[in-house]
């Protein structure tokens, strides 16, 4: 997780982010709070975090959602990615790495960067939200999630590609599939609702109770109030954890609930800060590190 310095509203996202609402003249002592707040709830929990400082230049307002330009893979590979928005780029830092190295084995590292040359994009597990058990890649087709560079990832990372197109209420274009679908051991939360197209919302559910996922189906508004963007994670002893924030968890009904803690307790936290001028929530804030340790 990276730590802000100059977390803000950034124009060059908000372009094709509606989940953008707001530019606080205060966002960063809020976030701050915000992010670590979150971090304590983690690792009182047990979860292992590593925490890293982003740095004050070059400016990076979203660099709390570091899931979109790295993700690390069991086989010790880190994979980098082609990012939408230019001083969304700034944010392949070289220290991120440097932290990582003294506890986790690096294998190697595949660099989708140079996609961006040809206005080509795929924003790391905002993009995709990968079954690893299964090596699926989910992804809704959007200016940010470029079928070609998700094929080329698929091939090789070893993954089959699952793409259909996803929209809001307003109908514009889902711009992360992480904001509306979310995989874990058992089951599935999804919004069945933004996919429009009835075969490619069927095939979707088939591949899901095919993989023996439990769909659990929220909203559109529900997902509008990211309700989809949650991340399943264990702590040290094993234990799963449904992490959301607050207002998503506010928004889910009390049988959703009974659905999820049936399976793993929810641990939630307010990241509504983040979440109104970065238009990203609690998902967006994590990319987990599945690298060996050394």
């Amino acid at each position: 997780m990276i730590r802000p310095v100059r977390f803000g509203y950034n124009a060059q996202t908000a372009v094709n982010n509606a989940f953008q609402s707001a530019e606080d003249q205060d966002a960063q002592e809020k976030a701050l709070h915000e992010f670590d707040t979150f971090v304590a709830l983690l690792r009182a929990h047990g979860v292992d975090v590593t925490v890293v400082d982003d740095t004050p230049a070059p400016h990076t307002p979203d660099s709390i959602f570091p899931n979109n330009w790295i993700s690390f893979h069991d086989d010790g590979r880190v994979v980098v990615y082609p990012m939408y928005a230019a001083n969304r780029r700034l944010e392949r830092k070289p220290h991120v790495l440097a932290a990582l190295r003294p506890r986790f084995h690096l294998a190697g590292s595949i660099d989708l960067s140079n996609y961006e040359q040809q206005n080509r994009f795929l924003e790391g597990t905002g993009s995709m939200v990968l079954d690893r058990a299964h090596h699926i890649a989910y992804a809704c087709l959007s200016q940010r999630t470029d079928a070609a560079v998700l094929e080329d990832f698929c091939r090789r990372l070893g993954y089959t590609p699952h793409t259909f197109t996803a929209t809001d209420t307003n109908g514009y274009p889902v711009y992360h599939t992480n904001v509306m679908m979310c995989i874990a051991d058992t089951y599935a939360v999804i919004c069945l609702d933004a996919i429009a197209d009835a075969t490619e919302r069927q095939q979707t559910i088939k591949l899901l109770e095919s993989t023996r996922k439990t769909i659990i189906a929220i909203t559109l508004d529900q997902m509008n109030r990211f309700a989809g963007n949650m991340l399943q994670v264990d702590n040290a002893a094993g234990e799963h954890f449904l992490i959301m924030s607050s207002q998503a968890y506010r928004s889910l009904t009390r049988e959703q609930i009974s659905q999820i803690e049936q399976r793993n307790p929810i641990l939630n936290a307010p990241l509504d800060t983040i979440e109104r001028n970065g238009g990203g929530s609690a998902r967006c804030m994590i990319a987990e590190v599945f690298l060996p340790v050394q």
